[in-house]
């Protein structure tokens, strides 16, 4: 069995954006936009810079900000999430612009905010009340690895059906979140049942590898067609105030429903080929991977691999997750 043994070089071309004149905000809490029409309508946020390094959805953001986009109904809040961290960026070591000490988007407990005991759990005890009044999110995120597209709904039906109405990007990604913390998306209402979370959605959009231009397309893409579904802004308005943003609609749509994350044990943990997602494993008992020694193998037939990388790996992460393919 021959391991790879290390994650290859990526080239990151996609430029830094300048954030200045945007960041202080208009809510008292630096990075952080709120424009309300002062019309009934849902409260709509559309966050980005989770993580520092995943900089798509700053630049989408700031492409907001800098057409004048406001709400005809309802509110609108746009949120640069992780400063400290995106302050560390630095394109030849983008890894370590992640996080400042932990992983902002495993936070999302009011025990770990409260505690207050780290720079990312402050961040989001400050960003909590406006998670909090959302009705629907948008997380806009990035990947480790060169990757087509995600949009990742959680297990609640009411987010897939929102996918499948935006009819982009062509894979979406049915999954209950992380074994180490809970996401932005799941917090609160989000992490509700449908019979319990009233007009609740939240999606989490993996835009394609960090430094590939192409990442910030499908984060435009999907902003567009986000606030669209909210009915917050029309389709009119826009396709006037930002032209160019929408990319065509995709082929056809598969749900990939995970089913299980493989859990790295170590830093040690080595894939058998340099999976970069979307693969299906045609036999059940395939090894892809070494986890401290014992084998990786996949547990069914057709298995497909889910955003596999080992660039953040250590004990309790997760590597890659399996799921099970269906056309929508």
């Amino acid at each position: 069995m021959t391991l790879n043994n290390a994650p290859a070089p990526l080239h990151f071309a996609l430029p830094v954006p300048d954030i200045s004149a945007w960041r202080a905000g208009n809510t008292g809490v630096e990075g952080v936009w709120h424009f309300d029409s002062g019309k009934p309508g849902r409260n709509v946020m559309v966050s980005a810079l989770v993580h520092g390094n995943e900089l798509c959805g700053a630049w989408a953001l700031k492409g907001l900000l800098e057409a004048g986009v406001r709400p005809e109904q309802g509110s609108l809040t746009l949120a640069f999430c992780n400063l400290a961290a995106f302050d560390r960026f630095d394109a030849a070591h983008h890894d370590a612009s992640r996080f400042v000490d932990q992983d902002l988007n495993r936070q999302w407990l009011d025990e770990r905010m409260d505690a207050g005991d780290s720079s990312e759990r402050r961040r989001a005890a400050a960003l909590r009340p406006f998670v909090q009044r959302a009705d629907w999110l948008l997380d806009i995120h990035s990947m480790h690895e060169p990757s087509a597209p995600l949009l990742l709904t959680g297990v609640q039906p009411r987010n897939l059906a929102l996918a499948r109405a935006m009819r982009a990007p062509e894979h979406i990604v049915v999954d209950a979140g992380h074994k180490d913390g809970v996401r932005m998306r799941d917090y609160g209402r989000f992490g509700l049942p449908d019979d319990q979370a009233g007009d609740t959605r939240s999606l989490l959009i993996e835009s394609g590898f960090h430094g590939d231009p192409a990442s910030l397309q499908v984060a435009q893409d999907q902003c567009v067609r986000f606030i669209e579904q909210s009915g917050v802004i029309s389709a009119a308005a826009l396709a006037q105030q930002l032209p160019g943003w929408c990319l065509p609609d995709a082929p056809r749509q598969w749900a990939l429903e995970v089913t299980q994350p493989v859990v790295a044990r170590s830093a040690a943990f080595r894939f058998v080929e340099p999976f970069t997602g979307l693969e299906c494993i045609e036999k059940q008992g395939t090894v892809i991977g070494d986890n401290d020694g014992e084998p990786v193998l996949t547990p069914y037939d057709d298995c497909v691999l889910v955003m596999p990388s080992t660039r953040q790996a250590q004990s309790g992460v997760t590597v890659v997750r399996y799921a099970r393919r269906t056309l929508l």
